[in-house]
């Protein structure tokens, strides 16, 4: 069935999405009529799953931290060969799409060549989590249905994903009753607060592949480049001593900034939702007071440390990221 909101709402629904709070989100969800409510949260998410990975829909969102906003449109469809097809497009500023073939991802960034790279997977505002397995987050998460609203003139399905303790985020999610996709998510704290929060604008499910995606199938794609094979905690004089329970190390590396030729390396580790990256450079002060930025639920903590210059980037709280930081040691390498 093909169900679609018209853009003409889009700045309606934007304003909106942005003076929306979540108490007012309590009081929509104590009504419990419809029989889909009592089916499990989990449940809910293993259908989001599925709706993200088998059908085809055209979708616009909008990402609102800050009192800003930022513009995202978003196809995906399979063909009668079950190939999956992906376009990511970023509607302000300079063009940048990500697009997939099946398990090949081509990224088109303003200022560098097109290329390829092999994975399942586009990055971007919706974690790829929920296209896969849930269970990979049970250890870290609850998951709790608590009722009905209605986003984007659609009656949806409200899903918690509650932390376990109060080193992370909890994120609320939006589920279309009817094909359970994203309507929209918002990630708070543990008091609450808004963070941020993803507001879709635009939903259209068709039974064929959009003309974008059937562009995409025919489309010669870039050569896939060679990825590096991921350094080792042995490669580095430095080790994280302390995470959140439930993350693990899933990239590390060593490179040149390009503004400063200096060299840095850097851990990234994820407990399936959210990623949590360390970066370690040395430093011309022995030691300097933590400094931080905040942009929504990203924060970026820096401090100095025995003239090394640590810094915490991640959707994490203030003292999750402090801890982190706090807990890398140094050794000497030996060859």
């Amino acid at each position: 069935m093909n169900s679609k909101t018209s853009p003409k709402y889009y700045l309606l629904i934007l304003l909106l999405g942005m003076m929306c709070c979540l108490p007012s989100t309590y009081a929509a969800s104590n009504d419990h009529s419809d029989a889909k409510d009592n089916i499990s949260a989990e449940l809910w998410l293993n259908n989001l799953s599925n709706a993200l990975q088998h059908l085809n829909f055209s979708t616009s969102f909008v990402v609102v931290k800050n009192n800003q906003a930022e513009p995202y449109h978003w196809y995906h469809g399979v063909d009668q060969q079950g190939i999956e097809y992906e376009v990511l497009s970023v509607l302000n500023g300079p063009r940048r799409d990500t697009l997939r073939r099946d398990n090949v991802v081509r990224l088109l960034e303003p200022d560098s060549q097109p290329y390829s790279v092999n994975s399942k997977n586009i990055s971007g505002p919706i974690p790829s989590v929920f296209r896969q397995n849930i269970d990979v987050l049970t250890k870290s998460y609850d998951f709790v249905s608590v009722g009905k609203s209605r986003i984007l003139g659609r009656p949806a399905q409200i899903i918690r994903v509650v932390p376990k303790d109060a080193d992370r985020y909890g994120y609320w999610l939006w589920l279309d009753q009817e094909s359970s996709l994203l309507l929209k998510t918002a990630m708070i704290t543990r008091k609450g607060h808004l963070l941020e929060q993803v507001q879709f604008t635009y939903l259209e499910i068709t039974k064929q592949l959009s003309k974008s995606l059937a562009n995409l199938a025919k489309a010669e794609l870039p050569k896939v480049i060679d990825i590096p094979k991921m350094a080792t905690s042995n490669d580095f004089s430095w080790q994280v001593n302390w995470l959140p329970l439930g993350f693990k190390q899933i990239k590390a590396d060593h490179h040149q900034i390009n503004l400063t030729k200096q060299t840095v390396e850097f851990m990234q580790f994820s407990d399936g939702l959210v990623n949590v990256s360390v970066y370690v450079a040395p430093s011309n002060l022995t030691s300097r007071p933590v400094e931080y930025v905040k942009d929504g639920a990203t924060i970026v903590l820096t401090q100095v440390t025995n003239g090394k210059e640590i810094s915490v980037v991640g959707k994490v709280p203030g003292d999750t990221a402090k801890a982190i930081a706090d807990s890398v040691s140094f050794r000497n390498r030996t060859h």
